[in-house]
């Protein structure tokens, strides 16, 4: 591949041989001035005396700073601190070397929004000499590349220069260790996109200006292939941004990692998008191309066995270097053999990729003064304290290859709060350990262990994959043996959460309840780590490795990939579970009603105290909104399949359209009034009718836009017939004579009609938008059939009906009436 500074460098290198050269000119005058000159000795021992004067050496700039003192330390490279400066010695060897610059928060205001051990800023650079005057810093930029024995890599080289993101004066050189001595204390001790805040970084954390008074370089600690800085930093910034700037200045700590990158890249894999990787893009550029390839580089480890003709021959062997994450001394000490579990669970999954005690983890040592969990040569999980109910587990790699050069997983003291609503929610009508709002540290430590091995997944290289709990049949997440056996969901790193399907009296474990790494786990380990020393170049195992992929897939459906669940299709979402989410929410229903009616027992506090009461209730409520947005997705949905054998693209068959929508009418139209208890709603102060209202009327609008009616055009679901079910479910008396659902039943069907208005007679806005031509369309004559159906409907009865009932159909016979005048009105 191209590296595209060589040249300079090399331009450069033979300029500054030329600069160091004696001028041929001056030695022939002085040797002619020998020659011709006759003096008495007096007169000459005069001269020599003088000559020995002048040709003793004037005394370089280097030497007039070395001669100040200071410290000196020698790795990366020779750091001297001279009073109240840094300076780098910068060897020529190490000139177009590849640096990753990692910088990271060491110490925050109070409220800051971020946290000790968060990336603020990572690149990738290189010193290049410009001449015997100026060094610089380039930032590596990987957008294109070619191969370096083809003629276009000559012109793309031009094309594609990296930027100068700094210039330093050569201060003087170490003839000794051919090293220019540059002055870097500006680098770290001012704002830069390299090691500190970008203007876009400011803006969005509202910090102001950089007070240089008040800023000061703390420590550089030097290795042999690293060097860390640490500073303090303090800026302007407005007296709300938090408690600790009421003084209009906010003081914060930075670490930045400089590490060598190897000189060898590690062979880059390009990706299979069937398999789901964090991923490097560029465009390739090759002479024998009829047009240009875009390729992804996937983030990995880099994995050689250490014996190689053993992992040949297909036998388990240990890598040469094995992957450890360090655990932070903060974390609580009951938490952290669970997090350990967690990081250690992958090495199944290892396993199939051939590789045997690939990954473990290990508390790091405090009293090591060479392991810093800033350091960037480390993985490490932080345990941060914050209220945000999350965590997440990022990495940063070689941009060349791809290579993971370390991984700060982030872990936030509250996601136990998050873990312990997911499970009640989901499992407490199944594990009596879940029965309560403190839960047992065995149980605490095993979601704990659950999330510590999602997010490793991350860190490995590993992207959501929202399908895998597709692959589980519906009926299956009931049954004991075969779900214990094989896991509610085939990947850990889905959304799958818990099993919410199984019934109490499934009598399912806890092994049938929990994710766990898993068929699709060890698949994608195995894809991407797998050690191929057989191909010739990443382009030759890409094509080896999609045949075999393809073959794979084809006998083995469980091992797909769906993506992150942000497109149409129905089967990969967030939180859902198997290959009918329509049944599963039912079945989910189920459970959550059996929560609601103890929660009030498992929630309670003393002194008359309802917060965890209120809290589990949002919960509870939540997790139905989420059963009913699965279920809706399946509506005017498409697949997108890119498993062998099908077509990259397919609508949702009418039945599960249809069957959907029976479900939102019996869970969402039928007004759900066990969600809404008069015992919890006294205590939250929940307004049970607006937050029904609005629950069923956003829905409404979602199933009557423009677009949806679209969608469904394209399936085998036709637009009247859905049209005609949808109306099935909404014009219809409530099974219950109640008071709550007669309201918002009336509140129903006036939605439905202002829906049909907005369908009817559209906005200048809706014309002139983007979805205009979904309003010229066949579908809107269905809509005006639609329309005549309500009507007639409606004079049915009101003729039969009294009081409010009878007025709430004559005033939609009047809104009816207005639509069409609006309709053939000409504006």
């Amino acid at each position: 591949m191209i590296y595209k500074h060589f040249l300079t460098v090399a331009a450069g290198l033979m300029l500054t041989a030329t600069v160091q050269a004696k001028p041929f000119y001056a030695v022939k005058a002085d040797t002619l001035k020998k020659d011709t000159t006759v003096t008495d000795t007096t007169k000459v021992e005069k001269e020599d005396v003088k000559s020995k004067a002048k040709k003793e050496p004037k005394e370089t700039e280097y030497q007039k700073i070395i001669k100040k003192g200071g410290t000196v330390t020698d790795g990366l490279f020779r750091v001297r601190h001279i009073e109240d400066k840094y300076y780098f010695e910068v060897p020529d060897s190490m000139l177009g070397r590849y640096i990753l610059c990692v910088t990271r928060f060491t110490a925050v205001p109070q409220n800051f929004g971020q946290f000790a051990g968060e990336e603020i800023t990572h690149s990738t650079i290189y010193f290049e000499k410009r001449d015997t005057s100026q060094i610089m810093i380039r930032q590596y930029v990987l957008s294109h590349l070619a191969d370096n024995g083809d003629n276009i890599s000559r012109t793309l080289e031009q094309s594609t220069v990296d930027p100068i993101v700094q210039a330093f004066k050569v201060i003087g050189q170490n003839e000794e260790k051919d090293a220019s001595l540059i002055e870097v204390t500006s680098l770290f001790n001012s704002d830069n996109n390299l090691m500190s805040f970008s203007n876009t970084d400011k803006t969005t954390l509202k910090v102001g200006g950089l007070m240089k008074d008040r800023t000061f370089i703390d420590t550089i600690k030097v290795f042999p292939t690293n060097i860390e800085v640490a500073t303090t930093r303090t800026y302007g910034s407005s007296p709300a941004r938090s408690e600790a700037s009421r003084t209009g200045t906010i003081t914060m700590a930075f670490n930045t990692s400089m590490v060598l990158l190897p000189k060898e890249p590690m062979r880059k894999r390009l990706w299979d998008d069937r398999v789901g990787y964090f991923v490097n893009n560029f465009v390739r550029f090759s002479d024998d191309q009829h047009k240009t390839e875009h390729e992804s580089i996937i983030s990995r480890y880099r994995l050689v066995p250490k014996n190689k003709k053993k992992y040949l021959r297909g036998e388990l062997t240990e890598p040469e270097k094995q992957i450890v994450y360090y655990i932070d001394p903060a974390t609580p000490k009951k938490w952290i053999p669970y997090l350990i579990q967690g990081i250690n669970d992958w090495n199944v999954a290892f396993e199939a990729a051939g590789f045997k005690n690939a990954i473990t983890a290990k508390v790091l040592p405090e009293d090591d003064p060479n392991v810093s969990l800033e350091d960037a040569r480390y993985s490490v999980l932080r345990y941060l304290p914050s209220e945000t109910e999350n965590a997440y587990g990022p990495r940063i790699v070689d941009p060349r290859s791809g290579e993971i050069i370390e991984a700060h997983i982030c872990w936030f003291h509250n996601v136990m709060n998050l873990l312990t609503k997911w499970y009640m929610v989901q499992c407490g009508a199944i594990d009596k350990r879940a029965q309560t709002m403190h839960f047992d540290d065995k149980l605490m430590g095993e979601l704990i262990r659950f999330v510590s091995s999602h997010e490793v997944g991350h860190s490995l290289g590993l992207r959501h994959n929202m399908g895998a709990s597709f692959a589980t049949p519906v009926e299956k997440l009931r049954d004991k043996a075969w779900v214990e056996k094989n896991g509610h969901t085939a990947s850990i790193m889905d959304y799958a959460r818990f099993n919410y399907v199984a019934q109490p009296e499934d009598n399912i474990s806890p092994k049938g309840l929990f994710p766990r790494i898993n068929d699709y786990d060890k698949w994608a380990i195995k894809w991407g780590y797998q050690w191929r020393p057989e191909f010739k170049d990443e382009y030759e195992e890409k094509e080896k490795l999609m045949t075999e992929t393809t073959n794979i897939l084809k006998g083995n459906p469980r091992l797909w990939f769906g993506g992150e669940g942000r497109n149409e299709d129905p089967r990969a979402q967030t939180e859902d579970l198997s290959d009918n989410n329509v049944k599963a929410s039912e079945y989910g229903i189920k459970n959550l009603k059996r929560v609601m009616q103890h929660l009030p027992q498992w929630t309670k506090e003393e002194n008359d105290q309802y917060d965890d009461l209120v809290e589990m209730y949002k919960a509870v409520t939540d997790q139905f909104n989420r059963y009913m947005n699965h279920v809706a997705k399946n509506i005017g949905g498409r697949y997108i399949n890119n498993m062998p054998g099908m077509e990259p693209y397919s609508p949702v068959p009418a039945a599960r359209q249809r069957e959907a929508l029976q479900y939102l009418g019996r869970n969402i139209f039928e007004a759900p009034e066990w969600l809404y208890p008069a015992n919890i709603l006294s205590k939250s102060g929940a307004d049970a009718g607006t937050t029904q209202q609005q629950q069923q009327t956003n829905l409404l609008t979602r199933l009557m836009t423009p677009l949806m009616l679209s969608n469904i055009s394209t399936s085998d679901y036709a637009v009247n017939q859905y049209l005609d079910d949808l109306f099935a479910q909404v014009w219809t008396a409530p099974k219950s004579s109640s008071s709550f659902q007669q309201k918002a039943r009336r509140q129903l069907q006036r939605s439905y009609v202002q829906n049909l208005n907005s369908l009817l007679n559209p906005s200048e806005a809706d014309l002139k938008g983007a979805m205009s031509r979904n309003y010229n369309s066949d579908a809107m004559l269905y809509v005006l059939q639609n329309l005549q159906k309500v009507e007639t409907y409606c004079q049915q009865q009101m003729k039969a009906s009294e009081g409010i009932n009878a007025l709430h159909f004559e005033d939609l016979l009047r809104e009816i009436k207005l639509i069409r005048e609006r309709r053939t009105t000409v504006k």
